[in-house]
């Protein structure tokens, strides 16, 4: 997998939204950045960019310098690990108002994972000195990005007992859970976002162990399939309680 600079990314398949405008919804979906007056705001906004990504760019690989902060508009991410045989791991999937890339911009390293786009994504990112400039002015902002860097690591450590410590199928029904809270779900029904691959790759599984624990999911009527990737949730607290969530 060759690296590419994400300024040479952005010449061969990023293309500016139309007029390059700075759009407000770009930064007004992602909880950190509420409670902060108008006036930041409307400073965060002047150097937000929003540029649209098709399905298998990366927006910055494994080693690759940070550029900035980036943030979930539309669409979905998600961030790989690769091993020495090149089989990739998904350690975090992104959804919009999610943002990424905080931990190296702040320490000032290289990327640790590839972040992939699954579909075609909305990406707004903030240049790392405007965003700095801005952390540094606003301390309410530094410690909701404090809080959240904490919650992060709170979910790293409770993903290594969700792949440990867990079966398959529960671990499973709690990523349909998750992706039925992501997804916001109509009358219980969302399209799955990522490939059978991608969620077994998700999960710590194998596609083939995938498919045996879905149908096995329809025959207890806890879900039904309403289309190749349509998915209605029958049973959402049963769904729960085999998942082990509260």
């Amino acid at each position: 997998m060759k690296a590419l600079g994400y300024r040479k990314r952005s010449e061969i398949g990023m293309r500016c939204e139309k007029g390059c405008s700075h759009e407000a919804s770009c930064i007004a979906t992602v909880p950190v950045f509420n409670g902060m007056s108008e006036d930041d705001l409307q400073v965060l906004q002047k150097v937000t960019k929003r540029r649209r990504f098709q399905k298998g760019e990366f927006i910055f690989q494994e080693g690759e310098r940070s550029e900035g902060l980036f943030v979930v508009n539309e669409g979905l991410i998600k961030l790989t690990k690769l091993s020495a045989e090149g089989k990739a791991q998904i350690v975090r999937l992104l959804f919009p108002g999610e943002f990424f890339g905080l931990f190296s911009l702040l320490r000032d390293e290289n990327h640790y994972v590839h972040a992939e786009v699954v579909g075609q994504t909305v990406i707004c990112s903030i240049d790392k000195k405007d965003f700095l400039k801005t952390m540094e002015a606003n301390s309410g902002l530094s410690f909701r990005f404090l809080i959240a860097l904490s919650d992060r690591l709170y979910e790293a450590d409770e993903s290594v007992g969700f792949l440990s410590l867990l079966e398959v199928e529960q671990r499973l029904a709690r990523a349909l859970i998750l992706f039925h809270e992501k997804m916001k779900a109509q009358n219980g029904t969302f399209t799955l976002p990522i490939s059978k691959k991608d969620l077994a790759s998700f999960i710590g599984t194998t596609p083939e162990s995938v498919s045996r624990k879905l149908l096995i999911f329809i025959s207890q009527k806890l879900i039904r399939f309403d289309g190749r990737r349509q998915i209605k949730i029958l049973e959402l607290d049963q769904l729960k309680q085999l998942a082990e969530i509260n």
